[in-house]
């Protein structure tokens, strides 16, 4: 059974300890409801004046919180990974490939530089050279189309008069959409993307016969 409904009195004191400065985490481990209730009843109260400094020092406290969190997730990341071998290269392409590439033709469209760097660095693996890709830009009509593709040509380490297709959409930049969009796409890529598919129905495979 899900949890009974709130209550007036819980609802008055969710604003009345937001009023008092309180952050909603500290909220939440008084009231014991849920972060979105405790969110959805909080995000309007205003803090009274006497209080605000305490909850710039919450504020304060959550940030320094999250950098701690940031670094320990960074020191165990390069704990559990110590090398990129041939192996764990392809395989991240596959991945990467499984969630944002195109089923039939061998192209993957995104707008994360990193993402599409790290897509382009692991095709190497499986023998896609640099001259096998063409590189399209997508882009608001309100950007900048040289500053874009010098940006794209840049992330994937090809020159700039490679990238000869610039795609204009309408309207303006949405989002954190600086640079547009880049479309990666391998020409006569029909065996890479079968090997790639193969790559991540093996690693289905191999998951499903583990034990729980």
């Amino acid at each position: 059974m899900g949890k009974e409904k709130i209550s007036q009195k819980e609802i008055n004191k969710i604003i009345h300890l937001r009023q008092l400065g309180h952050s909603l985490p500290e909220i939440k481990n008084v009231v014991n409801r849920g972060s979105a209730t405790i969110f959805r009843y909080a995000k309007n109260v205003e803090i009274l004046p006497q209080y605000l400094n305490l909850w710039k020092i919450n504020q304060g406290g959550s940030k320094k919180r999250s950098l701690i969190a940031w670094k320990n997730a960074q020191k165990r990341a390069e704990q559990i990974i110590n090398d990129l071998g041939i192996t764990e290269k392809i395989i991240i392409a596959a991945c990467l490939y499984w969630g944002e590439g195109t089923k039939r033709d061998f192209n993957l469209l995104n707008s994360d530089p990193n993402l599409i760097k790290t897509f382009v660095t692991c095709l190497k693996e499986i023998g896609v050279t640099k001259e096998e890709l063409r590189v399209t830009v997508r882009i608001y009509e309100d950007l900048d189309r040289g500053q874009a593709i010098r940006y794209w040509a840049q992330i994937i380490g090809i020159p700039s008069n490679r990238i000869l297709n610039v795609n204009i959409l309408k309207g303006k930049k949405r989002g954190k959409l600086q640079y547009g969009m880049c479309r990666v796409r391998v020409t006569k890529g029909g065996n890479y993307l079968k090997l790639l598919q193969s790559v991540a129905k093996v690693i289905t495979e191999k998951l499903d016969n583990l034990p729980l």
